[in-house]
């Protein structure tokens, strides 16, 4: 671990490191431990250089609301990177296209499209995480995801290259792309079609009622723990775990959320090894009584 040199690094950049960084409150299962090194950069400049100088020389784990990530209680040998406020910047272009930053949320971006007449975007109000995580996992709700809005995403890679990439040159599944895991995207251009705010006011308050009324909100979960298997069975990941685990099942303060049994909640202290037990058990189970494999929606820091 290059400790010394990312320490002597940090005294000649604008941007935050801390050391020893507590990941517990960084995330919505509010389950972790530390990290080595904690970098928030507040330019593109300061990420650059860090890129250029440790990009390839540290394992780095790029970190946005933390709203579907797990983290191991162990201390992360490496670098967590969460972009800082000059990367959650939105814009929007003459011809209509917004551009919204990476560390930008997926509501204030829907909300930023509503103020400027933009439709389209709406289910974006109802995804509990950032613009780049949204890109990395494709995220979607109510038939439509990210790729349906999508123009371009701005990266960056490991050895501090920046470059743009049009979606048509990126190949989108459900909940995954086929961009490498070690780019970090920068910020990305959305496209919408003219709309009445009323109109758009309506279809959000709709799709934000139809959510809460099917999943948990204001508690310690980290959103769908598992992918629905859309190539194994025309059945939801939901009714597969209904049918193959007891409901009441729990490891310490893990437990299956009894609003929605593909949401996983932390009731009060719960660590790592039992959440991950939970999964664990529950992906056994539904292999077992189903023959369905079950993936994993939510990333793991180990």
């Amino acid at each position: 671990m290059l400790i010394e040199e990312i320490k002597k690094f940090s005294s000649e950049v604008g941007s935050k490191f801390y050391f020893d960084y507590d990941l517990k409150k960084s995330n919505w299962f509010n389950i972790g431990g530390k990290t080595k090194v904690y970098f928030k950069p507040e330019s593109l400049a300061d990420l650059v250089l860090f890129l250029k100088k440790f990009g390839t020389r540290q394992k780095i784990y790029i970190l946005g609301a933390g709203s579907n990530t797990l983290i191991s209680d162990n201390t992360f040998d490496g670098v967590v990177i969460k972009l800082g406020k000059s990367f959650s910047n939105v814009s929007i272009l003459p011809n209509g296209i917004i551009v919204a930053g990476s560390a930008c949320s997926d509501k204030k971006l829907s909300d930023f499209a509503l103020d400027n007449s933009v439709g389209g975007l709406e289910f974006l109000a109802c995804i509990p995480g950032t613009v780049g995580g949204g890109l990395r996992m494709n995220a979607g709700c109510f038939e439509k995801e990210f790729k349906d809005v999508l123009i371009s995403i701005q990266t960056i890679d490991r050895l501090g290259r920046v470059n743009t990439i049009p979606a048509n040159r990126i190949s989108f599944e459900y909940r995954n792309n086929n961009l490498p895991d070690d780019l970090i995207f920068l910020s990305a251009s959305f496209k919408g079609k003219k709309k009445e705010q009323q109109k758009i006011i309506k279809k959000v308050f709709e799709l934000k009622n139809k959510k809460d009324s099917i999943q948990p909100t204001k508690i310690k979960t980290s959103g769908s723990t598992f992918k629905n298997p859309i190539n194994q069975t025309t059945r939801k990941v939901w009714e597969l775990i209904k049918e193959s685990v007891p409901l009441d099942t729990r490891f310490g303060d893990a437990c299956i959320s009894s609003k929605h049994c593909n949401f996983f909640v932390n009731k009060n202290n719960a660590s790592f090894s039992d959440m991950n037990r939970l999964i664990e058990f529950v992906r056994e189970c539904v292999e077992k009584k189903t023959g369905v494999k079950l993936e994993k929606e939510i990333k793991i820091l180990k």
